[in-house]
């Protein structure tokens, strides 16, 4: 961290922001473009967009081991990563941590992937980017399962607008009550047997809809000036190893050129953020206290507001870490409901199955999105389901079978060998995206008996998915089936794979907003109840999960809260 020599007064600001990932981006930039000095610490190492993603331009040839993590090195380092099977690759890993250099605890299996770098997990996110709908704003409320949100779609739709129109989502309207459209670029195009299926599945089951994924990839120019210089997407699907064009939305590549333009930015790496500091007298937060990654020194910096935004696990962990005389159980933990309700969204689970035709057909590019089949499970009646509360979606993909399909053939002769130069069938695969029901038992706790290496409390998880995913895993499978099949696919197998949270990296809920500052930590503006100059604005703020992909919905609370904040220190309120 480059600040450890400055004097107090060169360490306060009008704003800090705690972490630089999709929320910390967005927080930045809002903060910066509205005239306040802003500092922003990410505990992780500095990213260069364009010069620092190394692997960008390698073929799997131009890898030591062809992707491969060697198997010694995968259970020394990713011991809990590696054994997802799709997070650590060899082109891809030094956006994730070590798992031997940032150890956590498990009472009950929790699959945590993370990236501590400028940008975050913005650099390697899935970049499917959805809205929520009316009805998930109201779910707690019908159903009874967590608390009330107090916030309804109404009052996010604007933000939804204000973020769509500057990242640049990529889809096709539809008019889906369960699904709202939004402010998008040209829609990618689908493949030929995706429009098959598209079209069997809508003229064959009622009320079943399959639409192109929304995805925050540029198939266009952006309207905005301060686009960062980024351009449309090249079709590469090398994402996870950074985009050097600017493809798709990261904060490296969007958020902060824009807040580093106005001249009000100011970024710290490498600065691990222990704690807020509390003060009794004003009842607010007067900074937060920095550790430096590299040296170990400490120091305190100061700011009139502060938003937390090192992720779901990172913010809740640091409200944990701020104890006082005032919070001796962690800032703003009255309610006793930090740390509780862990929720992600359970996956792989779904079908697959091949189809005959389209054999003069083949796809050009590695498209980086696939094909989404929005909820359709307990929006109303007739759709109920009594096996289980909420409903799904599913992502799908299709591609042709290469020539890796005769690897473990037995057949053998001239014929099967020419069979390998041409294209197999076409297949098609379906794998659900499950809501998780607030669950106060679901949690993370902190273990100061077992410290890293820089003495900060390790965490432990004690979070899984119910007997209401359960049961929803068994209709996932069995109606992804039935809708490749009624497409005519044949061979349709399904399958599931099991649920464990964190695999979905959409952890959220530790730090829930509410109408009641006994059951929750945070109000309708990601506020602190208690500490009105801190906001919480990355996934722990949520009070239900849906079934959407979960990004989209933080920036633009992190937009809209940002927007409050300056308005209330204008009003001289912070």
């Amino acid at each position: 961290m480059n600040t450890m020599y400055k004097t107090a007064q060169d360490r306060t600001y009008d704003a800090i922001v705690v972490g630089s990932g999709i929320t910390g981006g967005w927080a930045a930039k809002e903060l910066s473009e509205k005239g306040l000095k802003t500092l922003v610490l990410e505990r992780g190492k500095n990213v260069e967009h364009v010069k620092d993603y190394t692997t960008a331009g390698l073929d799997v040839w131009d890898l030591p081991n062809r992707g491969k993590v060697p198997p010694g090195e995968m259970k020394e380092h990713y011991a809990k990563q590696g054994r997802t099977g799709y997070t650590i690759n060899e082109a891809g890993k030094h956006f994730f941590v070590k798992d031997s250099e940032h150890p956590y605890e498990e009472t009950r299996r929790f699959d945590w992937m993370r990236g501590y770098q400028l940008g975050g997990r913005s650099l390697t996110w899935g970049r499917q980017s959805y809205r929520w709908s009316p009805m998930d704003f109201e779910a707690n409320a019908k159903d009874g399962y967590g608390v009330d949100w107090p916030v309804r779609y109404k009052d996010i739709a604007p933000w939804y607008d204000y973020v769509e129109r500057f990242i640049g989502v990529s889809g096709e309207k539809r008019g889906f009550s369960q699904l709202p459209d939004g402010q998008f670029q040209p829609a990618m195009e689908m493949s030929c047997v995706e429009t098959h299926f598209q079209s069997a599945v809508q003229s064959k089951i009622k009320n079943r809809f399959v639409t192109i994924g929304r995805t925050a990839h540029l198939t266009g120019p952006l309207e905005h000036a301060n686009d960062g210089g980024r351009t449309p997407c090249l079709y590469r699907n090398r994402c996870r190893r950074g985009c050097p064009y600017g493809g798709y939305f990261s904060s490296l590549a969007g958020t902060l050129p824009a807040a580093k333009v106005t001249g009000n930015l100011t970024i710290a790496t490498d600065a691990i953020v222990s704690e807020v500091i509390y003060d009794k007298e004003t009842q607010k937060a007067t900074g937060v206290r920095v550790i430096d990654r590299i040296s170990g020194e400490q120091q305190d910096f100061y700011a009139r507001v502060v938003f937390l935004c090192a992720s779901t696990v990172g913010s809740a962990s640091i409200l944990m870490q701020s104890r006082s005389d005032r919070f001796p159980d962690g800032m703003g933990n009255d309610s006793g409901e930090l740390g509780h309700n862990m929720m992600d969204h359970h996956l792989e689970v779904g079908a697959f199955g091949k189809h005959e035709g389209f054999q003069d057909k083949y796809e050009k590019g590695r498209r980086p999105n696939g094909i989404y089949i929005p909820r359709f499970r307990n929006l109303n009646k007739a759709s109920a389901s009594p096996d289980f509360l909420r409903g799904y979606g599913y992502q799908g993909y299709s591609s042709r079978e290469d020539w890796t399909r005769g690897i473990a053939e037995m057949k053998v002769g001239k014929a099967a060998k020419e069979q390998l130069f041409y294209p197999g069938q076409w297949t098609l695969g379906l794998e659900g995206f499950g809501e998780c029901l607030p669950n106060h038992d679901n949690k993370m706790t902190l273990d100061y008996d077992k410290p890293d290496q820089w003495g900060l409390p390790t965490v432990n998880f004690d979070a899984g998915f119910g007997e209401n995913a359960m049961a929803m895993r068994k209709d996932i499978a069995s109606q992804a089936a039935e809708m490749l099949e009624a497409a005519g696919f044949t061979g349709v197998e399904t399958f599931d794979l099991g649920a464990n949270m964190g695999l979905g990296i959409h952890e959220m809920g530790t730090a829930r907003m509410g109408r009641d500052p006994k059951t929750s930590v945070l109000n309708k503006w990601n506020q602190v109840h208690t500490v009105k100059n801190v906001f919480v604005t990355d996934g722990a703020f949520m009070t239900s999960s849906a079934c959407q992909n979960p990004s989209l919905t933080y920036m633009a609370f992190t937009a809209r809260a940002v927007d409050y904040a300056v308005a209330q220190i204008k009003k001289g309120n912070l």
